[in-house]
């Protein structure tokens, strides 16, 4: 994965990231949660990096960093660059603060120049993306969407503290999120850069790649019930096991996703079997399905065959099942025109403007019900994410910084 050699703009940002990634709850791993004080230091220290870049900055209502760098003239419409701040437990260093360092860097190169243009630059740092406290993701990029669903400041978090208490506590006003919202008409467009979290860019030797769409995702919550029963007594064809009925399940939410030619993607990351003792037969399974594709009509019709295989197999084994929809989102197409720049920014660094989708979800997939939206990916190493061996190259990110730099310089606004 070695590249060119790293500009100054490369070092500064894994300087930046590594010193970021050293604010965590815990000393042995990195974990950084919405509304913790460790949430408020690293925003402190943006805030920080985000005046030395020659931004104003500010925390907003739900607690996004805010760093504003004026055009030519005060109160022009912004082109928006960032991503979040918050991480997974035992995270890697590189998932979200990725994008929001480059954009801090990008702009810090600009106001070194003394170069202002014909629009403002936003660099917003989200602040809950991944949804650990409250099991509630794209909080912060939902609030600036202004689709921030006030129901969810009632949620509690594994101490019983609710998100309207944890704002107050944090110093935010949970009665003003409303004031986090911006409005179309301010909005040039929304660009992220970000870590690929896949194997597809080092697959094929790429630093860089241009994303196509933020694939949808279905997530659904299966409680299959049968009998308990003692082990020794039982015999198998009077048995109704719930777990052995789960695995039926899984291996056909595998099956069906294999069959599949167009990137449907299923997994089952969480089961659990009652009572849960070694002779005694599972009279209960709980299990969890996460279903994604390129496309919603794919992604929808797939669902829909998942479900009917799974009815069946409760139907054959005499189980009652229970399948609750917890998660949906939509797919949500990058912007043409502005993947288009991203391309030719790609292209004039000297890369093959390679066009791929993003399995994992993203902020710009609240983004876009307020502005347009696209993103460029960052080889990873190994395709590793969520985890501390999540790494990026300092050539990468370079490149990363490179494009966004050249993207911003040559921004063309659309055209109404």
């Amino acid at each position: 994965m070695a590249g060119r050699p790293t500009s100054p703009l490369g070092d500064e940002i894994v300087a930046r990231i590594h010193r970021l990634a050293a604010i965590s709850e815990a000393a042995d791993n990195l974990t950084r949660i919405f509304l913790t004080g460790e949430h408020r230091a690293a925003a402190d220290l943006i805030m920080n990096w985000m005046v030395e870049a020659g931004m104003s900055a500010r925390l907003d209502a739900i607690g996004n960093v805010c760093g504003r760098y004026e055009g030519e003239h005060p109160g022009l419409p912004c082109l928006m660059l960032g991503s979040h701040y918050d991480t997974v437990r035992d995270a890697g260093k590189w998932d979200g603060p990725l994008g929001l360092i480059t954009a801090i860097s990008c702009v810090a190169e600009l106001n070194r120049r003394g170069r202002r243009l014909p629009f403002a630059i936003e660099v917003i740092g989200f602040a809950d993306e991944e949804g650990v406290r409250f099991a509630s993701t794209l909080l912060g990029s939902r609030a600036v969407a202004g689709t921030f669903d006030e129901r969810v400041l009632s949620t509690r978090d594994a101490a019983g503290i609710s998100m309207r208490e944890a704002l107050v506590q944090f110093g935010l006003d949970p009665d003003h999120i409303g004031a986090a919202a911006r409005v179309r008409d301010e909005l040039l467009g929304y660009v992220e850069v970000h870590i690929e979290q896949g194997p597809v860019l080092e697959a094929r030797n790429l630093a860089v790649g241009v994303v196509s769409a933020i694939a949808g995702a279905t997530r659904l919550a299966a409680r299959l019930t049968g009998m308990a029963g003692h082990a020794g007594t039982v015999p198998m064809a009077l048995r109704r096991d719930a777990l052995a009925g789960a695995a039926e399940c899984i291996s056909l939410i595998e099956q069906l996703c294999r069959e599949d030619d167009g990137g449907l993607l299923g997994t089952v990351g969480y089961i659990q079997a009652a009572p849960g003792a070694t002779n005694v037969i599972p009279g209960q399974a709980h299990f969890t399905i996460d279903m994604r594709a390129p496309t919603d009509e794919r992604r929808n019709r797939s669902v829909a065959e998942m479900v009917r295989r799974i009815e069946a197999v409760a139907k054959r084994r005499n189980l009652e099942l229970q399948l609750d929809v917890t998660h949906e989102n939509r797919t949500v197409p990058c912007a043409p025109w502005l993947k288009t720049q991203l391309a030719e920014a790609v292209a004039a660094e000297g890369y093959s403007a390679f066009e791929l989708p993003s399995g994992a979800g993203h902020d710009g997939m609240a983004m876009v019900d307020v502005t347009d939206v696209a993103m460029l990916f960052v080889r990873c190493r190994g395709g590793i994410s969520h985890h501390p061996d999540e790494h990026v190259e300092a050539s990468d990110a370079d490149a990363g910084a490179r494009v966004l730099l050249r993207l911003i310089e040559n921004f063309r606004a659309r055209q109404p």
